[in-house]
């Protein structure tokens, strides 16, 4: 096997641990900063875990976000290792590890190293930004909330500019308007803000509206001028129609069949007579703009569709009189002059750059091309990059402070199962309790999926229970795995409800949906046999009355069927069946007197031994045919207790438990507690619906009687007396 090559502070190589015996294996013991710090030294086949999620544990996630360094989603041996060495190297004395505060002196930072001096300097940096400059400690609640500390520093060092780090109005205006054209990230502060990228994107795409607008004042793009855009539109408006219109003609002229067929259809006037017209209505407006014919040329006054009546009458005056000098009717000729003006216009359109900042306008894009703070800009990014490297120190002070608050707890739930064993606390996999069948069960686990965790939990030999929660009328579900480890599971059934509370305190409706049967106790287990017994039984006879009544039921309804027959078809009803022939089963009979006879004969001469016995050995014998049925089922039970481990349970949710964490039947029974009332509870037995009681002593004194009555005939007393 490979050797381990780490290099192990000398210190920690020869640190006198300390371990504890709890699930049937040593435990290391974690209390102080040197067995934190030494961690390093300690072989790694003596920690409990080496890999837990950092989802489904109860944990604040920011802290396992940072011991997670790589962000796989599992905390591994090596990262808690690197978090206590860079801790034990930031922090004088480590002891502040297991004091666990969230609040740390300013004094107890080691500014002799690199690491040391950039987390202090990003101390005093949050306690100067809110205005505490002279504390001689932080929380850490000073340095949580980033975004307040960063919304109120000009800069954050993340290169997110936003209006407020510009002193100058103008330049706050651009930024803005930076943001409303091209959109803008939020900086940690939590303001809008732009980057470096986005101002260059911003001027280049300015500086291309600019040239593009430059050929506004040119007659071949713009015949109208400063109109031209309006009656452009005007124009476009129309284009279909009139095109459509001319079209029409042309057809007419190739054949004049089609003139006929080239106007609205009969019909559709029929459909529009029973109809309110308006001057919108959209069967109207699906006609042509006029009626076609061959040759003809558009009316611009008189003959339009109604629809288009008054766009027309525009058109003509904006457009067809600058053009053609007012012709009326508008020819073929004439509209192909009319298009061929707009077309150098389209292409002009054609040419607009894809780009936001159009929204701003042209006279405003020109003055900010003018004013050029392009350059200011990028300057106030740069300034805010500048004050990175003390922003990350701000970074790396959470990351200190919640190792101080967090890293033991941590430790003591990965290193060890101390707050799990030592039942002073809950383990960090531990989602709450779970109340049910009178029992309350403190190993519940959440998961997410029934069947793959089932398939590896099973291994644990626990009792688990599945139970499907939810709250808040569904909106809110979860799934847990219970473990029942003490009491039995007579009245454990899928389907059952309980109440689960999770570490919070909120309270779950839960269900149980799937159960992974093992034993739960040797008391369970020594009345097993005859629960079985008694069930099967039960069962048995069940389905003997059932079968019976079945089938009388069957043969009444046969009859019922056969007699309605025969009257239908005029036949007299058949007789009923005849009475039972005694004689005719007369062997069968023998048969089953000869078996009674045997069953009797055994069991006469098994009370015939043993009556022979002296008195006081009865007693003895009924325990040892009791003991004889239950000790099987009890040792069988005894050992699969033994073997208990949660180890499984855990492995099914993603950790790596490195260790044979058990259950035993002591421990267990201290995870899964029974009602009990309260000490010093008054308790009334007066139950006034409680069913009659039956005469016990009555019994019991004729038991006494017969007892005596053996004994004094297997002593030969009776013999003597009665002469027998």
């Amino acid at each position: 096997m490979a050797s381990d090559t780490r290099a192990v502070d000398p210190k920690a190589s020869n640190h006198r641990w300390r371990f504890f015996r709890a699930g049937g294996f040593d435990q290391v013991l974690l209390e102080t900063g040197a067995d934190l710090t030494s961690l390093e030294a300690l072989d790694q086949k003596l920690w409990v875990a080496l890999s837990c999620p950092v989802s489904g544990i109860e944990f604040d996630a920011k802290s396992l976000a940072f011991v997670d360094a790589d962000a796989d989603g599992h905390i591994r041996a090596p990262e808690i290792l690197a978090a206590v060495r860079w801790a034990g190297k930031v922090l004088k004395d480590p002891d502040h590890l297991v004091h666990r505060e969230d609040r740390l002196p300013l004094s107890a930072i080691d500014d002799g190293n690199d690491e040391g001096k950039a987390v202090l300097a990003g101390a005093k940096l949050v306690l100067s930004v809110l205005g505490m400059s002279e504390a001689t400690e932080i929380t850490l609640d000073d340095v949580s909330d980033t975004a307040r500390i960063f919304s109120q520093a000009r800069f954050n060092g993340d290169g997110i500019v936003p209006a407020k780090s510009a002193e100058d109005p103008a330049l706050a205006a651009v930024i803005g308007e930076i943001i409303g054209s091209l959109g803008g990230e939020n900086d940690r502060g939590g303001d809008p803000g732009v980057t470096a990228e986005a101002i260059e994107r911003f001027y280049t795409e300015a500086k291309a509206m600019a040239e593009w607008w430059e050929a506004v004042g040119k007659p071949e793009t713009h015949p109208f001028g400063a109109d031209t855009a309006a009656r452009y539109e005007l124009f476009r408006s129309l284009n279909p129609k009139v095109e459509d219109y001319f079209q029409r003609c042309r057809l007419a002229a190739y054949d004049g069949r089609s003139a006929a067929l080239l106007g609205p259809a009969e019909a559709d006037y029929q459909k529009l007579a029973a109809t309110t017209l308006r001057g919108d209505t959209e069967a109207v407006a699906g006609f042509p703009i006029a009626v076609a014919a061959a040759g003809k040329a558009l009316p611009l006054a008189d003959g339009l569709n109604p629809v288009y009546a008054d766009a027309v009458r525009r058109f003509a005056a904006e457009i067809v009189l600058p053009v053609l000098g007012g012709a009326d009717p508008l020819t073929d000729d004439g509209w192909g002059t009319i298009r061929a003006r707009f077309a150098p216009y389209e292409a002009w359109l054609e040419t607009k750059p894809a780009t936001a900042v159009s929204i701003l306008g042209e006279e405003r894009v020109r003055t900010i091309l003018a004013e050029d703070g392009k350059a200011a800009l990028l300057d106030l990014v740069a300034r805010d990059k500048a004050v990175e490297p003390e922003v990350t120190a701000i970074v790396s002070v959470e990351r200190l402070l919640r190792y101080c608050r967090d890293l033991h707890l941590l430790a003591n739930n990965f290193v060890s199962f101390r707050d799990f064993y030592t039942r002073k606390g809950k383990g960090t996999f531990q989602a709450g309790t779970l109340y049910l069948d009178g029992r309350s069960c403190e190993l519940c686990v959440p998961i997410t999926d029934i069947g793959k965790h089932a398939a590896i939990a099973t291994l644990s030999r626990v009792c688990l229970v599945y139970c499907e929660c939810v709250r808040r009328g569904g909106a809110d579900k979860a799934t847990i795995a219970a473990a029942f480890t003490a009491g039995d599971s007579d009245f454990l059934t899928v389907g059952r409800n309980g109440v689960f509370y999770d570490r919070k305190g909120q309270d779950w409706d839960a269900t149980i949906v799937r159960i992974l049967e093992h034993p739960i106790s040797v008391r369970q287990a020594f009345w097993a046999p005859y629960k079985r017994l008694a069930r099967l039984i039960g069962d048995q006879m069940q389905k003997v009355s059932a079968a019976r009544s079945k089938a009388a039921d069957d043969r009444a309804a046969m009859q019922a069927i056969s007699a309605t027959q025969s009257m239908a078809a005029g036949k007299p009803v058949p007789p009923p069946p005849p009475p039972f022939d005694v004689a005719k089963f007369a062997g069968i009979f023998a048969a089953i007197g000869l078996a009674i006879g045997a069953i009797g004969t055994m069991l006469a001469a098994v009370l015939s031994g043993i009556l022979k016995l002296p008195w006081w050995q009865f007693p003895i014998v009924i325990a040892g045919i009791i003991l004889l049925i239950s000790i099987p089922s009890v040792l069988l039970a005894w050992l699969k207790l033994r073997k208990r481990n949660i180890g499984p349970i855990l492995d099914a949710n993603g950790w790596a438990v490195n260790a044979r964490a058990r259950i035993n039947i002591p421990f267990g029974t201290s995870l899964t507690a029974a009602a009990r009332l309260p000490e010093n509870a008054e308790r009334s037995l007066a139950d006034p619906f409680a069913e009659k009681k039956r005469p016990w002593r009555l019994y019991l004194f004729l038991a006494a009687l017969l007892a005596a009555a053996l004994v004094l005939w297997r002593q030969g007393y009776l013999a003597r007396w009665f002469g027998m």
